[in-house]
């Protein structure tokens, strides 16, 4: 593995950190969460294109930091996949392309790559790590809101759902419909309310980050919002996926944080395995 110059690496020890706002009003009218002293908001994009795409070029494999760039050629339309440093089993899933974060526009444009799509495909260096195979109901994909990241490149993080958030959707999912609606209760572990629509298909099958934006009310910002892709299968034997939202809220415990709902230990997986923090 190559070595990671000191100002990068600082960055990256910072990932996964909700950054804190000394002012509540202030954070929710701003565009950006304050940064932190030291911290470097493009390190991901900085190690992705400063190691991995080198490295792919060059053939090696795996283009360490990541564990794949694709295509090899790394061409601009691709995405890395890269080891998170929390927990045991996140991955992240980054397009080559510069693009922010949820907010950005070409996200929603005709011909951008499906991220979403290359990320649930991901979610096998989950089950390696797992080495086991995992029902569809047992993973999810979270884009977070602004205030809620640390990077300002887009990552999407491929993790398993907590089993008590597993356990609700399931129980709620002949409720939820092919329109964005309020989903029917709120969703462990703060109580954090959700939108939710049904999405059919075995992979992600139409532009997730459009249909949010279409519903979200006049003067609403997509900024503002998180985004949960979780894998789902109707009683019937449909299979698809559930959609869900939430708003950056800073009175909310958790603060319209959707990546609350994974679970870095993975225990839907494998219950005995210890707590990893």
């Amino acid at each position: 593995m190559p070595m990671i110059p000191g100002a990068l690496r600082h960055g990256l020890s910072l990932l996964g950190i909700t950054l804190a706002c000394a002012a509540m009003s202030a954070c929710a009218l701003s565009p950006k969460p304050p940064q932190k002293p030291g911290h470097d908001r493009n390190a991901l994009w900085h190690m992705v294109h400063e190691f991995c795409v080198p490295a792919a070029r060059r053939q090696a494999y795996p283009p360490a930091p990541c564990i794949e760039v694709s295509p090899p050629g790394a061409d601009a339309g691709g995405y890395a996949v890269l080891k998170d440093r929390a927990g045991r089993y996140q991955y992240l899933v980054l397009p080559l392309n510069r693009i922010a974060g949820i907010e950005s526009p070409v996200l929603q444009r005709q011909g951008t790559p499906e991220y979403l799509a290359d990320a649930w495909a991901a979610r096998l260096y989950v089950e390696a790590a797992l080495h086991k195979t995992l029902p569809r109901e047992a993973m999810s994909l979270v884009v977070n809101a602004v205030h809620n990241r640390s990077q300002d490149q887009l990552h999407i993080h491929v993790d398993c759902i907590r089993p008590d958030v597993h356990d609700v959707l399931r129980r709620l999912l002949p409720s939820i419909s092919d329109h964005w609606q309020p989903l029917g209760e709120p969703l462990p572990p703060h109580g954090g309310r959700y939108q939710a629509r049904w999405m059919s298909g075995s992979t992600p099958s139409i532009n997730v980050f459009k249909s949010l934006a279409a519903s979200l009310p006049r003067g609403d910002r997509m900024a503002l919002h998180s985004l949960a892709v979780v894998g789902a299968r109707k009683a019937s034997g449909e299979i698809g996926f559930i959609l869900l939202s939430s708003r950056y809220e800073p009175a909310q415990l958790d603060r319209g944080n959707a990546e609350a709902l994974q679970d870095r230990a993975c225990t839907i997986a494998a219950p005995e395995m210890p707590p990893h923090p």
